[in-house]
């Protein structure tokens, strides 16, 4: 266990609004769980535990199928909450979360959040909205995945992810957990790359991504059956 100053969880968006005393009962009532690279937090399957706060890493929310094929179905940062429909229900994890990297979480136990949010109804408000983000991530998933080709998928996410242009690929963004992103295989992902690179659009290093044609590529990323 590790000290937990407020200014660690006041800046999580959950927390965006809600007085302090709510944010204070919610931090002493969190405990601190750090994960190395490739850590799993909890399994398909697993019961809920409770509620998790990204303080700090990168973490992957996958299916896998019996063939041992992933897909990304949520990439979680810092400030980003998870396992709120496993607070809310007695479903057990619809998804593997796994450490990208060194990652730290805020955990609050199920029944301890429950208690929270029934004394606290901006909290519970708070967990709905989080929730209904998260339902709404989950659906343009689902559109992206039917009704969009993996080239206008991929620039896509080329441009949700640039910053000023250019993508800085973490040790862990290759072209395989981008191909478990888009919901295909390493070779269709590398074969899209390349013909993006080929196009100018785009010129892939090892390191980064960066985006040379920004308006061809909103031309691709837009509907596409």
């Amino acid at each position: 266990m590790v000290s937990k100053p407020m200014e660690a969880l006041s800046p999580v968006p959950l927390f965006a609004g809600l007085d302090d005393e709510v944010v204070d009962a919610v931090m002493q009532s969190a405990i601190v769980q750090r994960y190395a690279a490739d850590g799993v937090v909890f399994l398909q399957g697993d019961p809920c535990a409770g509620l998790y706060i990204v303080q700090e890493g990168w973490l992957k929310g996958v299916i896998t199928s019996p063939s041992g094929r992933e897909q990304i179905v949520r990439l979680l940062g810092p400030g980003d909450v998870f396992d709120e429909i496993g607070l809310l229900t007695d479903a057990r994890n619809q998804v593997t979360v796994q450490a990208l990297e060194d990652t730290t979480l805020w955990i609050i136990e199920r029944e301890t959040m429950l208690r929270l949010m029934e004394e606290h109804p901006l909290l519970c408000q708070a967990v709905a909205r989080t929730l209904a983000e998260h339902v709404l991530q989950l659906m343009k998933l689902v559109e992206d995945l039917s009704l969009r080709t993996v080239k206008s998928r991929m620039a896509r996410l080329l441009l949700e992810n640039a910053r000023e242009g250019v993508i800085n690929r973490r040790r862990w963004m290759t072209q395989t957990e981008m191909a478990a992103r888009l919901g295909t295989v390493l070779d269709v992902a590398n074969r899209t790359l390349n013909s993006l690179e080929e196009e100018e659009l785009i010129s892939v290093k090892r390191y980064e991504i960066r985006i040379l044609q920004r308006k061809r590529l909103e031309v691709l990323a837009a509907w596409e059956e």
